[in-house]
């Protein structure tokens, strides 16, 4: 398949033209069954075989040390906003909590409801233009645990440097990030992201969660709340989210085939340049978010007046530049520019700009 449109969505987002092909061949035979991968039961040994390499294959593209487990979850990152309080924040422990966006603060109003927060560090002054720098972190002395949202979609922030969480465990939001870089999973305590982004298409979350992590729910924790559920039943106590995971599983088999996420993390770093470039030499569009903490996922910008922004978008969606605008919270311009965004999509983006900045100077 050739599509003619490019897609800036900021999730669900563009997906792999091979994984579209792949995963529409399996809705109407999965593994050679001539059962639909929606029809499979998730107890059969094809369905087990696929969720079992699917971990392995994450695990070896993210270079996952064995002390960790990963899950395939459902209800969202928004669930796991819940979830990692109510597992983690005992009635006598503090979780830091560092607040760059609206994910954040939706993080964190789940906490406050299981326990004690401290606020180890805010830009919503800023209107979250920015990632505080380390000397503004005052983290608590024995925290539960020290919670960061790793990029932030709507006002196009990145921590390009994680935070040192001493010795309580660092849990990173990742879901509009991950596998968009190299990164050290150890550092981690858990890792979690909706696949909606960059792993696949909406319906799982995957969570990368340290062993010892898995077994600090109270006792009269739910038991679909609870982690360790999960981790003992390998992602099968209840229906999984099969056709989702099926998807995740061929996204992975693209970024190896592509050469891992090196090669991921260079395209990137090209597609995110492309864009830069022209909000740092023209003073038509401008950029929202500082340069030192810039995002290369997400990208907004505005432009002279809110007239020319929407005909900026509406030339763009002609011209087949699908999803480019701001979140509703701040209006603009966003170019959400996941990893199976390729670079071309990147790079025509850049010369439509140029050519819609020529025609209205």
């Amino acid at each position: 398949m050739k599509r003619n449109v490019y897609i800036f969505n900021p999730g669900p987002a563009v997906l792999p033209e091979t994984v579209l092909e792949s995963t529409s061949k399996a809705v109407l035979n999965f593994a050679g069954t001539n059962i639909s991968i929606m029809e499979i039961s998730h107890r059969s040994k094809e369905f087990d075989g696929l969720t079992n390499d699917t971990a392995e294959r994450l695990r070896r593209i993210m270079d996952i040390p064995d002390s960790y487990k990963i899950l395939f979850l459902q209800g969202g990152a928004s669930l796991q906003f819940a979830m990692v309080p109510i597992n983690l924040l005992g009635p006598d422990k503090v979780a830091d909590y560092i607040d760059t966006g609206r994910w954040s603060t939706n993080a964190i109003k789940e906490a406050k409801k299981i326990g004690k927060v401290n606020i180890a560090a805010s830009s919503k002054d800023q209107n979250y233009t920015r990632i505080p720098s380390p000397s503004e972190i005052k983290l608590s002395v024995d925290a539960a645990y020290c919670h960061i949202t790793s990029n932030n979609t709507i006002y196009g922030t990145q921590w390009q440097t994680f935070p040192d969480s001493g010795e309580s465990p660092l849990v990173a939001d990742m879901s509009s990030d991950i596998l968009s870089r190299k990164i050290k999973v150890s550092d981690f305590g858990i890792i979690y992201a909706g696949a909606q982004k960059n792993m696949g298409p909406s319906g799982v979350t995957v969570v990368i969660i340290r062993q010892d992590l898995a077994n600090k729910a109270p006792e009269d924790t739910p038991t679909m709340l609870n982690y360790s559920t999960h981790v003992e039943k390998n992602s099968m106590f209840n229906t999984p989210p099969v056709l989702a995971i099926f998807a995740v599983h061929e996204v992975l088999k693209w970024i190896e085939d592509a050469g891992g996420i090196e090669k991921i993390e260079e395209t990137n770093n090209k597609k995110a340049a492309a864009i830069y470039e022209i909000l740092d030499s023209s003073d038509f569009y401008s950029g929202t978010a500082e340069p030192a903490s810039r995002s290369k996922m997400n990208i907004p910008f505005r432009l002279p007046s809110e007239k020319l922004e929407q005909e900026f978008l509406s030339n763009a969606t002609n011209q087949g530049f699908v999803g480019l605008k701001g979140h509703r919270s701040v209006g603009g311009i966003r170019a959400s520019m996941y990893n199976a965004l390729p670079l071309e999509g990147a790079e025509r983006l850049a010369e439509f700009m140029l050519d819609f900045e020529k025609k209205h100077k």
